[in-house]
């Protein structure tokens, strides 16, 4: 499961004025046809997918329970998930 806070680089305690505003500046620098790198198309569709969820309201209170119980079922995998996802971010 990817952490659709970490694709758009928000707490979860975000805005849905904050998840707009990140999705945009995101989209706009992942796109493919701006972007060369090879994991451009790959980041741009976890943006738009992580907007999808974040921006409905009902997606996001499962989505979001669903992390809950992931995080309290299983830490370590979780732990490891969210570090391996922050660190491909920041090998830009």
């Amino acid at each position: 499961m990817s952490d659709h806070y970490a694709a758009l680089g928000l707490a979860s305690s975000a805005t849905l004025a904050d998840i707009k505003k990140a999705y945009r500046q995101k989209a706009a620098f992942y796109h493919p046809d701006r972007n060369d790198a090879e994991d451009a198309a790959e980041r741009f569709r976890a943006v738009q997918s992580a907007y999808d969820v974040l921006s409905d309201d009902d997606k996001r209170q499962a989505y979001d329970d669903n992390r809950r119980r992931n995080l309290l079922d299983n830490p370590l995998d979780t732990a490891r998930e969210i570090w391996q996802s922050y660190f491909k971010t920041i090998q830009l």
